[in-house]
């Protein structure tokens, strides 16, 4: 048995109470009810990538920043990010797990006093220490804790999705005025060259005029249910695969085509008797087309072996593709043009996550015009549900 198995049924039973048994409702529409969602505090993850000595005394404009959540990603990949930035570092962490978050803060370097839990987190209010927050829960819970952040007063800046319907985005966005504080959607593959090398060439029309772009998420996700796993919990992850993975293939079709889509036909897949899609999703197939005449074929799916992640864009005069297009490392990019093929090594993928941290801390400090908005956030929130709305109707919708 799961050694984590008792904990995390009780998680659920605080999170996702009775969506087993429940319906597919439509297009979001789980997501508007009054389905309990609540952040508890799960075991360690397997592997913590924890620095062996705390990180060195932060300059003296270094932004503070508390992490709610320590998850694998929360531990592995934002932490480091901002222990490894030059304008952030780690302040105070927050989880519902204090043996984990006292062994994460031992190792960054954190007093006792800079240890949250979700029951004391308005307490950060009066920590001068922390003026940001980096939000690193499960999606269904995003919304919620970006505007507990922002009523103690905290900058945010929230992974993405933003949330799970557009009326949380609003929410979020509304919040964040109110408070005068700022709001950033953790979007990193803005900050990663080879992307970033990509949208610039697709602005300087490298392959002429973009005719199409095809994109795959994909991977097969081993053997779990809602009891094991918050990424196949409705309430929590949305419709699945989409929200967590797609996402990246749809912000790849909005920023290489430099458009966004006038019309979205979708179809969904969630195959009967596998407990991974009792409450998701298995696969989400969306097809965009856009005024310049473009289309883009998106693929996503917790259920394709082998897994890809691909960005391919056809042009009238060339081609350019990434595989794999938006992961952490190992990026590959060729351009063929003119009969040549070339392949681009624009830099270290690594750095898109730092740069983030750092980015959050220029617009704060400096003012600076913010890359990853929340209201980007909100109108990729806005798409998906376009996209959930054709699949059930099964007719194309305007975006």
């Amino acid at each position: 048995m799961n050694p984590n198995h008792h904990s995390r049924r009780r998680f659920l039973q605080l999170t996702a109470t009775g969506l087993a048994a429940s319906p597919w409702l439509g297009p979001l529409a789980w997501a508007q009810s009054s389905l309990p969602r609540k952040a508890i505090g799960m075991p360690a993850p397997g592997r913590m990538n924890l620095p062996t000595s705390p990180p060195s005394a932060p300059s003296g404009d270094s932004l503070g920043v508390a992490v709610i959540g320590l998850g694998g990603y929360g531990i592995n990949r934002v932490m480091p990010a901002l222990a490894r930035a030059h304008r952030c570092h780690v302040a105070a962490v927050v989880s519902g797990n204090p043996e984990k978050a006292g062994t994460v803060a031992a190792a960054y370097g954190l007093a006792d006093d800079a240890i949250y839990s979700y029951d004391n987190f308005d307490a950060i209010a009066g920590d001068d220490r922390v003026e940001a927050v980096y939000v690193v829960l499960p999606s269904g819970l995003h919304a919620d804790w970006t505007e507990k952040a922002f009523a103690a007063g905290k900058h945010v800046l929230c992974e993405k999705p933003m949330a799970l319907t557009p009326a949380e985005c609003e929410r979020m966005i509304a919040a964040g005025k109110a408070a005068n504080r700022e709001l950033m959607i953790g979007y990193r593959c803005h900050f990663e060259p080879y992307n970033l090398r990509a949208m610039a060439l697709m602005r300087e029309g490298a392959v002429g005029k973009i005719q199409h772009i095809e994109t795959h998420q994909t991977y097969r996700m081993g053997p779990t249910s809602p009891a094991d796993n918050w990424r196949v919990v409705r309430s929590l992850a949305g419709g699945g695969p989409l929200e967590d993975y797609g996402i990246y293939g749809l912000q790849s079709a909005l920023y290489l085509s430099g458009e966004m889509p006038t019309t979205i036909t979708a179809t969904t897949e969630q195959p009967a008797g596998d407990p991974r899609f009792a409450e998701i999703f298995a696969t989400v197939r969306t097809h965009l087309e856009f005024p310049s005449g473009a289309t883009a074929d998106l693929l996503t799916s917790y259920d394709t072996a082998p897994g890809r992640n691909v960005a391919d864009v056809t042009g009238s005069d060339g081609r350019l593709i990434m595989e794999p297009a938006t992961g952490y490392s190992g990026q590959h990019m060729t351009l063929a043009r003119n009969g040549n093929t070339e392949t681009l090594d624009p830099g270290d993928p690594g750095v898109q996550f730092h740069r983030q941290c750092d980015h959050f801390a220029d617009v704060i400090r400096d003012g600076v015009t913010q890359i990853a908005p929340g209201e980007m956030g909100l109108r990729d929130v806005r798409l998906i549900d376009a996209i959930y709305r054709s699949a059930a109707s099964g007719q194309p919708v305007e975006a």
